[in-house]
């Protein structure tokens, strides 16, 4: 595994971690209006993880796992990122790139980790940022 692909993976934790502590608060506020399990099970934790992250990417273009981890997520055109790529993004990810890793292992990690396939999709890429002193 590739040290950008061990960072990537490490701020994935991190953000998880993050967003299923806000998904039991929001959970704990819908439980009284939806009564529905499937809602709280698939909906409510996939609807909290996408808003944070997009928030987060929207404002400044990292995650707090990305943040921690020293990684910056950027249009791969050089330009600010768009809403409809961060949207790609996650989408992509969270459904068909499964499908890309059990297809293609080896292949998955593009540009030395830097492009995995819901990157090439959305025409994002991750940089390394050095810290600042």
């Amino acid at each position: 595994m590739k040290s950008l692909t061990k960072k990537r993976t490490k701020a994935i934790f991190i953000d998880f971690a993050i967003s299923s502590i806000v998904t039991v608060g929001v959970e704990q506020l819908l439980r009284k209006k939806i009564k529905s399990e499937f809602v709280h099970a698939v909906i409510t934790p996939s609807a909290v993880m996408w808003g944070l992250e997009y928030l987060q990417l929207r404002k400044c273009g990292q995650t707090i796992g990305y943040k921690a981890m020293g990684l910056k997520l950027e249009s791969s055109g050089g330009s600010e990122l768009s809403s409809q790529q961060i949207a790609k993004r996650f989408l992509y990810r969270d459904t068909k790139s499964t499908l890309d890793y059990l297809k293609n292992r080896e292949g998955f990690e593009g540009q030395e980790g830097a492009v995995y396939p819901h990157d090439a999709y959305a025409g994002t890429t991750v940089k390394e940022i050095k810290p600042s002193n």
